[in-house]
């Protein structure tokens, strides 16, 4: 029994949090590793992408409750997704057309174009706080939880009691559904076998016929979908802040150099993998150890190795380990 409560106090402060901002975490890498495969620099940018697509998820769905349009149970955010895309893409495909096209033309030196998006990245952060704000949005209803702690107890005798969140479960189905079509549409698509055929050797590509205008223009939507997704998964989860994306850049870098820049696959493995090292090495472990541990070895500190408000040096650390020691990742991408 005492078992059973400490796997239930592990799962309700690490495994589900860590699956959900996994999910999250995901969907953002294999936005930037899109971007890397198929354009060829990192998008420093692609945080502020994700807040301006949550942004424009927000205001629809701020105006939809305003209407008493709802879902029941489930956030009305999820009819606005589809605006917030729309609204994300045509950003990012202005941006293309105006900033990074010239550059494409000039075929200039991959760390030109980072330097490019460090600029687009500062103009996104201000056009999102200008029209949102700086604090807190929270544009979060429907049901909070799928299983409440007190039904979760009542329901098997444990003194421990699991709490899964509505926006937790929501988020693994729909990252599952979207990578679940993004591989499809990759692998079985005459446009998802161009964009490949173009990521692998661009000349090659051009000469069979390949429009790169197109896999470019492709390659945006698909990424203003992806951050528009892991933006509002993230927000419904916790809270929306504009400066809290910027910072969400960090460790999905991380998560997609950890599993190899350039690889789908990767990306959704690292997602993982950081996650679950900024969960565990943050969480306070003397809960779960005072289960499972006999009381004479149960802990009197918090056995915590790291405060949370320092959860993305976690990021940092793994980033630096895996670049001087396997700069191609785990699932050997290209190397940055």
């Amino acid at each position: 029994m005492e078992f059973l409560n400490g796997f239930v106090a592990l799962a309700n402060f690490v495994l589900i949090p860590g699956v959900a901002y996994g999910s999250q975490l995901a969907l953002g890498a294999l936005g930037v590793t899109l971007i890397y495969g198929i354009l060829r620099f990192s998008n420093f940018a692609h945080g502020d992408t994700m807040a301006f697509g949550t942004m424009c998820t927000i205001l629809v769905t701020w105006g939809l409750q305003g209407m008493g349009v709802s879902l029941g149970p489930l956030p009305t955010a999820l009819l606005a997704i589809p605006f917030g895309i729309l609204g994300c893409a045509a950003l990012i495909l202005f941006t293309d057309r105006v900033v990074y096209r010239f550059y494409r033309a000039q075929r200039v030196k991959p760390v030109i174009m980072v330097i490019v998006s460090m600029g687009v990245m500062f103009i996104y952060n201000g056009v999102t706080r200008f029209i949102i704000g700086t604090e807190d949005q929270n544009f979060a209803d429907g049901e909070r939880f799928l299983i409440g702690a007190r039904e979760f107890r009542t329901l098997t005798g444990l003194d421990e009691g699991l709490a899964i969140r509505t926006t937790q479960g929501l988020t693994v189905v729909t990252a599952v559904i979207v990578v679940a079509v993004l591989f499809w549409f990759l692998n079985r698509t005459r446009t998802g076998k161009s964009m490949r055929a173009y990521s692998d050797n661009e000349d090659l590509a051009l000469l069979s016929g390949i429009n790169p205008e197109r896999v470019v223009m492709v390659t945006w939507l698909i990424v203003a979908a992806l951050a528009t997704i892991a933006g509002v998964l993230y927000g419904l989860d916790k809270s929306f802040k504009p400066f809290t994306y910027f910072q969400l850049l960090l460790p999905i870098f991380a998560a997609a150099i950890v599993g190899g820049l350039g690889s789908p696959l990767g990306a959704i493995a690292g997602g993982f993998v950081i996650a679950f090292s900024e969960v565990a090495i943050t969480y306070a472990w003397k809960k779960v150890l005072g289960y499972w541990l006999p009381e004479s070895l149960a802990p009197d500190s918090l056995v915590q190795l790291m405060s949370t408000d320092y959860k993305f040096a976690v990021s940092f650390v793994i980033l630096l380990i895996v670049l001087l020691f396997r700069p191609t990742g785990l699932f050997r991408g290209k190397s940055v």
